[in-house]
């Protein structure tokens, strides 16, 4: 058996490809049940965060469990095979290891070094071991990680190199600023009361925020995480908590918003956001100079019949010819809409201009080259950033996936809105620390000390097995001796019997060792094979000594 890591993650797939893929509690404890039900697989674990969602699982089939997982994963996301696949990514044997190490370090995380995911991986194993679809591979795999994870933080300072996510996505929304400084004295409304929420409404706390207000669906949930802030001796914040329903109002007091909840649709939408800060300033915010406001009766462009958009699905303020509104469409369509745009169908509407028109019209042209190559184009929701903006009034920092709050309100003038999506692309110019070299030799280091040991751990059942034999012919050859001569006493018997064991014994322990040795290097996996064939093993016996030790093994929670 072999082991298998299917996924996509931030760094293979756009943000709207990832928040549609998302798997909840639900779906995840299904896709597991699913796997090990599945021919190819006979272990499975599921690691989903905000940013990744990757199936683990043993194999005895490569390309028949490539094509398994992958179709599973298409199935329980809801994003269809076809279109999920060029997203996907696959590691098998040591380089499944190695990219779960450099995960558990924080290496592949959007801002490297954060901690967080050592919990989450703690978690995925956790849930695999409830539902038992985590037997000795993963549970050891798995292990480790945390191990490994734990020791690159310990022995380096990866931490420097990275900040966890909240404290990343807090810097961002003070401009890269002193984000003590900035949150002093602000009021703050956490929406979610989980462990990321919790994460962050701590940080604002001890950042020195004046207030605040946690809203979630279970009210005891809130009202623990308000009674938490408020006896904590490391801030000196005043928190409550409050019901969802009490978002609208709270939310035209906040100055600072965090969202993180589990919800599958929006929780606050670009209108929503524009009436809290009308409500706070009294004017309706704009979202571009020379634009309307976002009002959800926001008057939109017309086109002709022929026309392949949707213009009902269209986000108000995004052009209808632009490139956020032919988001997610295929190459034939693209070239559809590009065809009708180029060729003078487009009605000027919205304060826009024939030339604008032309210009929307080229960018299709060549949107439409790039959709013949990848399929689509990624959907593409948040703008260019606009110049000279007014400062902003409210800030929201939206760390859910799916997204919580609309990527519309990155167009609402007095508002400024981190999300995941720029959250990547402030992290992608992060320098590489020293510290990030070390870690990765230490995660070599590791996947090379997890091979060896589970190559070695392959074979120990047939040297178990030799033994066994080897014991079985001692036994029955001193049980012959008994029989040939009965005048033998207890002393003499007792003689015989440790002589021809030390013979036995000495004539098994180098080439055992030996073996053991040889099968823990690369390559070394056909060692047992060869052993069992040398001193003709019995393949039941073999295989009765591995399900021994699988049945003893002790499935002890993670630390």
């Amino acid at each position: 058996m072999s082991l298998l890591v299917v996924g996509l993650s931030h760094r293979s797939a756009p943000v709207s490809v990832l928040e549609r893929a998302a798997l909840n509690a639900d779906a995840q404890t299904k896709l597991l049940h699913d796997t090990v039900a599945a021919e190819p697989a006979t272990e499975a674990a599921v690691l989903a965060t905000c940013n990744r969602i990757e199936l683990y699982a043993d194999v005895d089939k490569f390309h028949a469990g490539v094509a398994e997982l992958s179709t599973l994963l298409a199935q329980h996301s809801g994003v269809g095979l076809e279109e999920l696949t060029p997203y996907l990514y696959v590691h098998y044997e040591d380089r499944a290891v190695h990219h779960l190490f450099s995960v558990a370090c924080g290496l592949d995380s959007m801002v490297v070094g954060e901690g967080q995911i050592l919990g989450q991986i703690k978690d995925s194993l956790a849930r695999a071991q409830d539902l038992h679809t985590a037997g000795k591979l993963l549970n050891d795999l798995f292990q480790q990680a945390l191990r490994v994870g734990k020791r690159a933080h310990s022995e380096t300072g990866i931490d420097r190199a990275g900040q966890s996510l909240v404290t990343f996505g807090l810097e961002q929304l003070a401009g890269g600023g002193d984000v003590q400084r900035w949150a002093a004295g602000r009021r703050a409304l956490v929406i979610g009361a989980g462990s990321m929420s919790s994460l962050a409404a701590a940080t604002l706390a001890r950042a020195g925020v004046a207030e605040i207000v946690v809203a979630n669906r279970t009210f005891d949930r809130a009202e623990r995480l308000a009674e938490i802030l408020q006896e904590a001796d490391d801030n000196a914040v005043t928190a409550r908590a409050v019901r969802m329903n009490a978002v609208p109002d709270e939310l035209t007091r906040a100055d600072v918003v965090v969202s993180c909840t589990g919800a599958t649709g929006l929780v606050l939408t670009a209108e929503s956001v524009a009436q809290a800060v009308e409500g706070r300033t009294g004017q309706p915010p704009v979202t571009e100079p020379g634009l309307t406001a976002v009002k959800p009766e926001a008057p939109q462009p017309t086109a002709d019949e022929n026309c392949p958009l949707d213009l009902a699905a269209a986000q108000p303020g995004f052009s209808v010819l632009g490139e956020a509104a032919v988001a997610g469409m295929d190459a034939a369509t693209l070239e559809q809409h590009a065809t009708w745009a180029a060729g003078g169908n487009t009605r000027p509407a919205g304060g826009r201009t024939t030339e604008s028109a032309e210009v929307d019209a080229e960018l299709i042209t060549a949107l439409a080259a790039t959709a013949a190559t990848v399929g689509r184009i990624p959907e593409r929701r948040r703008p260019e950033p606009v110049a000279e903006r007014p400062a902003p009034v409210v800030f929201l920092l939206d760390l859910a996936m799916p997204r919580d709050i609309d990527a519309a309100v990155h167009r609402l003038a007095g508002v400024r809105l981190v999300d995941i999506e720029s959250l990547a692309e402030a992290s992608a110019d992060a320098p590489m620390a020293a510290d990030v070299d070390q870690v990765r030799r230490i995660v070599s280091d590791e996947v090379a000390a997890f091979g060896a040991a589970m190559r070695a751990a392959h074979i120990t059942p047939t040297v178990v097995a030799l033994r066994t034999m080897a014991a079985d012919v001692v036994a029955a050859e001193i049980a012959r001796l008994h029989g040939r001569l009965p005048d033998l006493d207890d002393r003499q018997r007792g003689e015989i019997r440790q002589a021809v064991h030390r013979v036995v014994d000495k004539l098994l322990h180098a080439p055992t060792v030996r073996i053991k040795q040889l099968a823990a290097e690369p390559g070394g996996t056909g060692y047992a094979d060869a052993l069992r064939t040398l001193f003709d093993l019995d393949p039941e016996t073999v295989a009765s000594v591995s399900r021994a030790e699988d049945s003893t093994e002790t499935k002890d929670r993670p630390a």
